[in-house]
């Protein structure tokens, strides 16, 4: 996954289900601010709507840093309309749930399981210059953890704000940073 680090998204265009309409959603969206692009397998599943209901409790913190959510799966927008409308967990979700039947963007990122036509669990953090600076692959059993996402993201926008500094593992908002330098080389 190291070749997405800082890379550009690719070009794209698709439909999405956003609070009661369709709404078009492009590469372009994602520039100008933090965005997070999560795919996941498949609407009406088992692990999919634990981890959206748990982005969609955590949508106001990520709102409040500036980042703009997009679920993508292969399934169509309709078919994100007909989840939303039937599961109270769905129903929940605040940000726009794009479709990609034809699973163009799933394959720009790297995340299609082409022999069953459907996304791995896929988390990709854009910086607001549209360049890839997170990237979290899991296991199709394995749900992913919104607060870890939030700590994550916290973490590359203070780097970002402060160059010459990075934060350690575990570090969380308030905690110190490091300045790489030769003085630290072997003191950690």
């Amino acid at each position: 996954m190291s070749r997405y680090m800082n890379s550009e998204v690719k070009p794209f265009q698709a439909k999405a289900y956003l609070n009661g309409e369709f709404i078009d959603v492009s590469d372009s969206d994602l520039k100008g601010k933090w965005s997070v692009v999560f795919f996941y397998p498949a609407d009406f599943t088992f692990v999919c709507p634990t981890e959206l209901g748990d982005l969609a409790d955590n949508y106001e913190e990520l709102q409040r840093l500036g980042v703009e959510v997009y679920s993508v799966s292969t399934d169509t927008h309709f078919t994100h309309k007909a989840w939303h409308d039937s599961s109270e967990t769905i129903g929940k979700i605040q940000f726009p749930m794009i479709g990609d039947p034809t699973g163009t963007i799933t394959r720009n990122f790297g995340v299609m399981i082409e022999e069953e036509g459907i996304a791995d669990r896929g988390t990709f953090v854009i910086d607001p210059e549209g360049r890839v600076q997170i990237v979290e692959i899991t296991a199709g059993g394995i749900g992913r953890d919104a607060s870890e996402l939030l700590r994550k993201i916290k973490a590359a926008q203070y780097v970002a704000a402060h160059p010459g500094e990075v934060c350690p593992a575990k570090w969380k908002e308030g905690e110190e940073t490091l300045a790489p330098s030769l003085d630290l080389v072997g003191k950690i």
